[in-house]
């Protein structure tokens, strides 16, 4: 499985349109909760069966294409089979109890919901449950921008397609079912990783890489916008665009982070070699960072 992102181009009706579908999502997922919270024994199944029912009750609801309503209920039961997985292996601390969320940034659809143009630079959500694609709920035609070639996938390969909001803009994500497999000639030898603080790892023949420290030299950014947020009044279009350009310089700093770690991925992997990282435990006092290069 991968996931491609593409960035969408459309209309501010139709950017309106993709957040009135993210607050419904975030609507069923919630009532899913109180519904397990209230009633013993809900399961999967019964979740399932509510979101048609609030789509039933409530029109709004009834707008939304049924595959994303049925993602929506899968996104309730993922927080609580966590929580009961937890609770299974006795993980320490807290186990991570469903809660209510406040604040949506995605709607997911399944194989329905969604045309792909022949192109594939353009995308088209055509929900069946009561959404005229005339009326000012409609999603409609969505450019697509990016260097991903999506023509090199068949449609039958994209099992969900994902609309998220971000700080920027908006993006659609297409999680596809392919099998990645590389043939790659060992090195035969093998390198044990040290992720630290102070470097960003070391490796046992002595080599290391200095820590960018990408937060620390945004810091003063961070900073200086925060202080706009709070001092604009609450509830007033002002705070949103001080508090979308605060969202703007978190979502430049993460992007560092990860360019910087694909860049590493990438220098190992010209050197024909591949590495494989344990998983790093810290939690109840435990510490295991398990990682080696072949």
């Amino acid at each position: 499985m991968i996931v491609l992102e593409l960035k969408a181009k459309g209309k501010p009706s139709q950017y309106s349109a993709i957040n009135e579908a993210i607050r419904t999502v975030r609507f069923i997922r919630n009532s899913c909760i109180r519904l397990w919270m209230d009633n013993k024994g809900t399961g999967k199944n019964d979740l399932s069966k509510y979101s048609k029912i609030l789509a039933k009750e409530f029109p709004f609801a009834n707008k939304l294409n049924s595959t994303a309503r049925q993602a929506a209920s899968e996104r309730a039961w993922s927080s609580i089979g966590r929580f009961y997985e937890n609770c299974k292996k006795k993980v320490p601390g807290k186990k991570g109890f469903p809660k209510f969320q406040k604040c949506g940034r995605s709607v997911e659809y399944k194989k329905s919901g969604w045309k792909l143009a022949p192109d594939k630079k353009s995308i088209t959500f055509t929900d069946k449950k009561g959404i005229d694609l005339r009326s000012r709920f409609a999603i409609g035609k969505l450019k697509l921008k990016g260097t991903w070639d999506l023509w090199r996938f068949d449609k039958k390969q994209i099992n969900r397609v994902r609309i998220i909001r971000r700080a920027d803009g908006y993006y659609v994500q297409f999680c596809i079912a392919v099998e990645v497999k590389e043939d790659l000639n060992t090195t035969g030898r093998t390198i044990g990783l040290d992720v630290g603080l102070k470097e960003f790892y070391t490796d046992s023949e002595g080599h290391s890489e200095p820590n960018p420290r990408f937060y620390r030299t945004g810091e003063k950014r961070l900073k200086f916008y925060q202080r706009r947020v709070s001092r604009k009044k609450k509830a007033s279009s002002n705070r949103r665009k001080a508090i979308n350009r605060l969202g703007r310089q978190h979502l430049k700093i993460s992007r560092q982070r990860e360019e910087h770690a694909k860049r590493l991925v990438r220098s190992y992997r010209k050197k024909s070699a591949a590495f494989i990282v344990g998983r790093l435990c810290i939690k109840g006092g435990r510490f295991c960072c398990k990682a080696a290069l072949f």
